[in-house]
């Protein structure tokens, strides 16, 4: 899919605010699990509480090392009813493409001794994005249950494709022989076409992290702000549970995630300090149509929003703040 090249940042996200912005995130990976045994082995190593889901619905969930620590993020899908009483005929998990492999190794590891097959999604599925305010009216998905990660398969203009609510729009999955034809049947009913710069600059406004990029093996999951979206303290065990609910219940985070309204652009990476201490490293960053040079990053709980700090070797400012901007 392209995308308009004359079209402006400005333009893209004045459509994710007041239009319906199309984005094509088929890089994505994707995994399916299938089986009678799939739910009650995925229950077992994320971290939000998947005993009980039924087809249409979904969770949000991190995956995690024995010490707490994140492997990745995901969303679980249940697609596909099962018999009377039994569970979803597969489960879908939707992760950024840089935690693919050790979902898929993950899954390898411990699948052993459960009635589960492993399935690969990625090359065979598109991923298109409706953002915006009236996604949900060019997905034609008023159908759709009003909670995030509910699905509901449809037809649109010909093309089978299953429809996901999101926190800004509409999810649509589909065959990948069938990702162009239903581009042109989304555009037709009104969907623009938007660059991923300005998908991302959105997503920083609202202050949502992003695995690899601001997210990685050093982090516990209440530090970036996803206890309440991504982890249940009432389930079962899992793998990584004990650090995680010892931080919950007993400690505090040595970091948390906030955002920084820069003085001039920053690159990923570049350190943060408070005085002369090291208290960060820049995450996403972006230079917002609406709020100018802004960026996410987890810093050490010393530096609490309204300090400012320096970027970089070459000192420039930034002023911390609470999340969403």
């Amino acid at each position: 899919m392209t995308h308009a090249s004359t079209r402006t940042l400005a333009e893209d996200h004045d459509t994710l605010l007041h239009g319906a912005g199309l984005l094509d995130r088929s890089e994505r990976g994707k995994l399916a699990l299938t089986g009678a045994g799939a739910v009650e082995f995925l229950n077992g190593q994320v971290t939000n509480e998947l005993a009980g889901l039924q087809a249409g619905e979904g969770r949000y969930a991190a995956f995690l090392t024995h010490k707490g620590r994140m492997l990745g993020d995901m969303r679980v899908l249940a697609v596909g009813a099962g018999a009377a009483g039994q569970p979803p005929a597969e489960l879908l998990l939707d992760t950024e493409r840089v935690a693919l492999q050790a979902l898929f190794d993950m899954i390898g590891r411990f699948k052993v001794g459960y009635e589960v097959e492993l399935h690969k999604r990625t090359l065979e599925r598109s991923l298109l994005s409706l953002i915006g305010p009236h996604a949900q009216e060019v997905a034609g998905a008023e159908a759709l249950a009003r909670a995030e990660h509910s699905s509901v398969h449809a037809v649109i203009d010909g093309v089978d494709a299953l429809l996901v609510r999101t926190d800004v729009g509409i999810d649509l999955l589909c065959e990948s022989a069938d990702g162009e034809a239903l581009v042109e049947a989304l555009c037709a009913r009104g969907a623009q076409q938007i660059a991923p710069a300005a998908a991302e600059c959105l997503r920083i406004e609202r202050g949502v992290p992003r695995y690899g990029l601001d997210l990685d093996d050093t982090v516990i999951p209440q530090e970036a702000g996803l206890n309440e979206r991504a982890v249940s303290f009432t389930k079962g065990c899992y793998v990584g549970q004990e650090t995680v609910a010892r931080l919950f219940y007993k400690g505090k985070p040595n970091r948390h995630l906030r955002g920084l309204r820069l003085d001039s652009p920053a690159g990923h990476g570049e350190q943060l300090r408070l005085g002369e201490r090291v208290v960060g490293a820049i995450g996403s960053g972006a230079v917002s149509p609406a709020l100018g040079p802004i960026a996410l990053a987890l810093v050490r709980r010393e530096a609490e929003p309204g300090a400012r700090l320096s970027v970089g070797e070459q000192g420039n400012g930034a002023a911390l703040v609470q999340l969403p901007f």
